[in-house]
């Protein structure tokens, strides 16, 4: 079985949320001796050098990457507001990365080929008309819905039109796309519900997030307690929003409960604003070298999502982490988990205060939610568990 694999960055290092899918995704096919190639976007937003990355799943696979600079230019912006275009997505598209996506498909014939998104489907017309292969579209989420919540939040009017108005570009895009593929992997049930009401009326699976449960292993005599913290890429609209949120409205309370309590907040591109939040009880951090180490030395997530789709990665990371984690409804949605069991769901001020309060009194509550967590994450987000099911759908793709 030979598939191509196309994505709109460069998966290594697995560092974040669709780096860490992808990746995952790849190392299973591989244990299946399914040949993996892979086409990626080396956008400049996440540009990676590509010849300083060394990794054992990286040298077992055909790699091609073309840079692309998909920042968001004023004048850019402007003038798509008078073409038919996603914004969004057309700043991916590229003439030369075509040519050598071209010349790749030109040069190889592929079983399936897979896009990691919406923002590599530019190039769906190049690979129609150059391969035989059957065609599979991942949404790691809806990309529409999360500008549309963002909207929702928005309080300055020009700026909630304006995303209004990306959000109704995205949604006809989507629309119109999403039936153009043989097969359709949604990352969660949500999702998969929300691709049903687009008019999706291909063959549609859902594949959530998996992981190699072998990178995370716990150590629970370098959990420090008492301790909160949250990890997220702050250049994501949906983490830098939620968190200005817990900060402002919930953590003035918290802080006051103890004052051995410590809270540390890290993550990439940490913005200066975090810095000023700094104090004796709160750590700014920025981005670690070793996301699973900083897990394993903290006992309490907080996840204080007010918008986005898809599926948290962090959260399943958290879980296998054995991490008791405290998150908004919308943090939790598409993962399979039960809030007072395996979770503690929180929406508001007092709900956030509540639960963190139960978790810092009552030690051992924090710690047999966290070892539910783990049961659970193990029993659906297995990284094996999922790619023999998904090569299960290639074969029945290529034979039909």
């Amino acid at each position: 079985m030979k598939i191509l694999i196309l994505t709109n960055r460069v998966p290594f290092p697995p560092n974040s949320g669709y780096p860490i899918v992808v990746y995952n995704t790849i190392k299973g096919l591989l244990s299946l001796n399914v040949e993996v190639s892979l086409f990626s976007i080396n956008a400049s937003k996440h540009k990676v050098d590509v010849d300083d990355i060394y990794d054992a799943v990286f040298e077992q696979i055909n790699f091609h990457s073309f840079n692309i600079d998909t920042e968001v230019n004023i004048w850019g912006a402007f003038f798509n507001i008078f073409s038919n275009q996603s914004y969004n997505v057309s700043r991916f598209y590229d003439d030369d990365a075509a040519k050598l996506l071209e010349n790749v498909l030109r040069e190889n014939e592929f079983d399936i080929i897979q896009f990691e998104g919406l923002f590599v489907v530019p190039y769906l017309d190049l690979v129609k008309e150059y391969s035989k292969a059957k065609l599979i579209y991942r949404a790691h989420n809806i990309e529409f819905d999360v500008w549309e919540r963002l909207a929702a939040r928005e309080q300055f009017t020009p700026r909630r039109k304006y995303l209004e108005f990306l959000s109704r570009r995205l949604k006809v895009y989507e629309t119109e796309q999403i039936n153009r593929f043989h097969q359709v992997f949604a990352i969660s049930d949500p999702d998969r519900q929300n691709i049903l009401r687009l008019g999706c009326q291909t063959r549609l699976d859902v594949f959530p997030v998996a992981i190699d449960f072998e990178k995370y292993q716990v150590d629970v005599k370098k959990t420090s307690f008492p301790t909160l913290f949250h990890l997220g890429a702050m250049d994501w609209r949906p983490n830098k929003e939620g968190l200005e949120w817990f900060l402002d409205e919930i953590w003035p309370d918290i802080e006051k409960l103890s004052g051995e309590l410590r809270f540390y907040i890290a993550g990439k591109n940490m913005q200066k604003q975090f810095f000023d939040y700094d104090s004796d009880n709160l750590i700014v951090e920025g981005e670690v070298f070793d996301a699973v180490e900083f897990m394993n030395s903290k006992a309490i997530m907080i996840v204080p999502l007010l918008s986005g789709s898809g599926m948290r990665v962090k959260i399943i990371e958290g879980m296998a982490m054995q991490k008791c984690i405290i998150a908004t409804t919308m943090a939790a949605e598409g993962i399979k988990c039960e809030h007072g069991k395996d979770i503690l769901i929180a929406d508001t001020p007092d709900e956030f205060y509540r639960s963190i309060l139960q978790c810092i009194t009552q030690p051992n509550r924090w710690r047999e939610i966290g070892k539910h967590a783990r049961k659970t994450v193990e029993r659906d987000h297995d990284i094996n568990g999922n790619a023999t099911r998904m090569l299960a759908i290639y074969e029945i793709l290529v034979k039909s």
